[in-house]
C-alpha cells in the first residue's frame, strides 16, 4: 500500500521525538498502534461480511412470487364476511 522506506520511517521518528518530546512520544506511539489495531480490525470484519454477502446463493424468486400469490388471494376484501351479517341489510333493501 504506502511504500515506507528506513528512511522516511527515521525522519518521521526524529519529527515526532522534537515535536512531542522524550515523555510523551511513548504515549502517543500506543495511541497510535491502537487505532492502527482497531482500524485494521474493522476493515478485516468489513471485508469477511462483504464476501459473505457476495458468497451468498441467489435466491429462487419462484417460492416468493408463489407466496405473495398466497397473501394476496388470504386477504382479498370483496370475500362475504364468515358470520353473514351483510345478509339479512341486503334482503331488506331488495324487499322494498
Amino acid at each position: 500500500m504506502f511504500e515506507i522506506g528506513f528512511t522516511e520511517l527515521m525522519l518521521v521518528g526524529i519529527v515526532a521525538l522534537l515535536v512531542l518530546g522524550p515523555e510523551r512520544l511513548p504515549v502517543a506511539a500506543r495511541a497510535v498502534g491502537r487505532v492502527l489495531g482497531q482500524a485494521r480490525r474493522a476493515m478485516h470484519t468489513l471485508r469477511t461480511q462483504v464476501e459473505r454477502e457476495i458468497d451468498l446463493p441467489a435466491l429462487d424468486s419462484a417460492p416468493l412470487q408463489r407466496l405473495e400469490q398466497d397473501l394476496r388471494q388470504g386477504i382479498r376484501l370483496d370475500t362475504q364476511p364468515a358470520n353473514d351479517a351483510a345478509a339479512p341489510v341486503i334482503a331488506k333493501e331488495n324487499a322494498s
